[in-house]
């Protein structure tokens, strides 16, 4: 079967005051340079492939003070029109929780209020019918029965193991409603016994991939957005039958983030 694209809804947040100034994950070091400049070049060139593919991109004002703000997927999971709000598990960046709530609010979504830890598309992806959600560094377990009862929709419990690949979107993309790319050694035995139950025909990235945060990428269904240093994976999704568009946003990795980590999917009911 041929991928098959579709348009999608995308939140960002411009890299403004990107910075490293603290660690919360590894791929953090504050004692390293960074460039503000190139961070913001290699967003806005994120933001107009996106434009180019043919989706809709929509803007949060970034505020001073959260350099991380501009890490999107984190503000809140969306599905169906309704938006799960997120609690973060660090303080630095607790405050982007209500910024990005508000902006939902706003915009006319209705927002339920989390009672547990949870980082929105970090860990909560949509694959389909069912929600994949992982825990192990930043979302709390209890969250997974939370996002079940909000969206009413199954969800799948993951194991993340590896601390370098702190969210399920640094381990694993979804790629179209029946298939993703993952990384198995990020996830535990049961976790990954789960994932090659669900998706017999994954994309499985190679540890060389993960390290430039390759899997942590976007895709329309046909169309793969990702770090254009991920050449092994950029290869096998091509064999697989995706289309493929390499990016560098290696001044946000930095921090932790990729493609992914700057999107936000807006989905809204049919």
């Amino acid at each position: 079967m041929t991928p098959t694209a579709t348009p999608r809804r995308y939140l960002m947040c411009r890299p403004t005051h990107f910075a490293v100034t603290y660690r919360i994950n590894p791929w953090m070091d504050p004692t390293a340079p960074y460039d503000n400049a190139l961070a913001v070049s290699q967003w806005e060139n994120l933001r107009q492939t996106f434009l180019d593919l043919g989706h809709t991109v929509e803007l949060i004002e970034p505020l001073p003070g959260l350099p991380d703000m501009v890490f999107a997927a984190n503000g809140a999971t969306v599905v169906d029109g309704k938006v799960l709000a997120v609690q973060f598990r660090d303080a630095e960046r607790a405050d982007e929780a209500p910024a990005y709530a508000a902006w939902f609010r706003e915009s006319g979504f209705d927002v339920f209020a989390p009672k547990h830890t949870n980082e929105g598309e970090g860990d909560i992806l949509l694959a389909g019918e069912v929600l994949l959600a992982g825990t192990g560094f930043r979302t709390a377990h209890a969250a997974h029965a939370e996002t079940q009862e909000v969206f009413g929709r199954p969800v799948i419990t993951l194991q993340l193991v590896d601390p370098a690949y702190y969210h399920l979107d640094t381990a694993l993309c979804v790629l179209d409603e029946k298939n993703i790319a993952y990384l198995p050694s990020a996830f535990s035995p049961g976790s990954q016994a789960v994932l090659r139950r669900l998706f017999p025909d994954a994309v499985i990235a190679t540890a060389a991939d993960a390290e430039v945060l390759g899997l942590n990428a976007v895709s329309d269904g046909r169309t793969v957005v990702l770090p254009v240093q991920a050449t092994g994976l950029n290869a096998a999704l091509r064999a697989a039958g995706y289309s493929t568009v390499g990016v560098d946003v290696s001044e946000l990795r930095k921090a932790g983030g990729g493609p992914k980590c700057c999107t936000l999917e807006v989905r809204t009911r049919d």
